[in-house]
């Protein structure tokens, strides 16, 4: 078996500012596990650094590096095959390790379709036409919005402008409201009720901390529109103190973040079962990670969802072929830094 790992950063053609950071550029790494003849690959899109409780770069690197893909080899020494994609989870050691199981996870499903000459629609039939979600922020000056369901708009606490509101009425569609963890619930209650008169407010989205789900509890009480948590959920046990609490009503569910597709599909399941609505979320990752994240959300996910293609300012960043149906581009891979050999 070689494994090979590759860092690219590209420009983001459409920068968001959020309450804590600028998404301009993002480094996708993508994954390469080569046995006996057969290839798969996997993509996953960290944050730049630590924050809101998701690990940065650098971390996602040591855990990719010293933890899981040593086990995935050790299992391969013993085994003498690759592991099934949907047991990754035993190769974690924790939330800080989901990045880098959710980027060897895509990477063996990758290679186990393409071994059994299956596709991603015989595993995931479709069951929806998902709508797809835009992001953009208030923080910005300029954003383009194309047809898209709903609108999440990034905020920050403090009072909104004339500007600001005119801006959001123009959406004339749904809007989430995403503080990122920056605000109180005053913040909360003052900006909705300056928006509620001109936008279709669907839900506030993560107000709090990741783990303050006391506060989320009482305002998901004082709200008449929906709360939803996303930093907040990046573990099964995280969604059943979010249902224990009765902190949200809906849920973002980022797969990388949770481990991979197994884990999210789980507590998109178990979502589902507590009569929760579920959108699935996304890290800016490169037109191959978002043409799986779509095959995904179609057959699990009906809410609008973070899987429309994301404007790069170099071109495309995928193939067509078999297996998971796309691959990292052959320009994207000669353009990109080999970081990691592994035999």
């Amino acid at each position: 078996m070689r494994v090979r790992l590759w860092r690219s950063d590209s420009a983001l053609a459409q920068p968001v500012t959020s309450a804590a950071q600028r998404h301009d550029l993002r480094t996708r790494l993508y994954l390469e596990i080569d046995h006996e003849g057969v290839v798969g690959y996997g993509e996953a899109s960290p944050q730049p650094t630590t924050i809101n409780g998701d690990p940065g770069l650098a971390l996602v690197l040591a855990q990719l590096v010293d933890v899981v893909v040593p086990r995935l080899i050790g299992i391969v020494e013993r085994e003498r095959e690759l592991p099934e994609w949907s047991r990754v989870g035993a190769l974690v050691s924790g939330p800080d390790s989901h990045f880098a199981s959710s980027l060897v996870e895509m990477a063996l499903l990758d290679y186990e379709l393409r071994r059994r000459a299956e596709t991603l629609s015989s595993l995931w039939p479709a069951r929806w036409d998902t709508p797809t979600q835009a992001t953009v922020s208030l923080l910005d000056d300029d954003w383009f919005v194309g047809d898209v369901a709903r609108v999440r708009v990034k905020t920050a606490p403090g009072a909104l402008s004339a500007r600001a509101l005119e801006r959001v009425g123009a959406l004339a569609r749904p809007v989430l409201l995403d503080f990122n963890c920056s605000a109180s619930a005053e913040d909360v209650i003052e900006q909705v009720a300056r928006l509620r008169d001109v936008v279709e407010l669907d839900a506030v989205e993560q107000p709090f901390a990741p783990g303050n789900l006391a506060d989320a509890a009482l305002l998901a009480r004082e709200l008449d529109v929906a709360l939803s948590i996303d930093e907040g959920l990046r573990s099964f046990q995280d969604l059943a103190q979010i249902a224990r609490y009765g902190a949200a009503t809906m849920l973002c569910v980022k797969p990388a973040r949770l481990g991979g597709f197994a884990a999210a599909r789980s507590v998109i399941d178990r979502a589902r079962e507590l009569d929760m609505r579920v959108y699935l979320g996304g890290f800016f990752e490169s037109d191959f990670a978002r043409q799986v994240n779509r095959a995904f959300a179609r057959a699990f996910v009906s809410e609008p969802s973070d899987i429309a293609p994301v404007a790069l300012a170099t071109g495309a960043s995928a193939a067509p072929r078999d297996g998971l149906g796309w691959r990292p581009s052959a320009a994207v891979l000669e353009d990109a830094i080999l970081i990691g050999r592994f035999e």
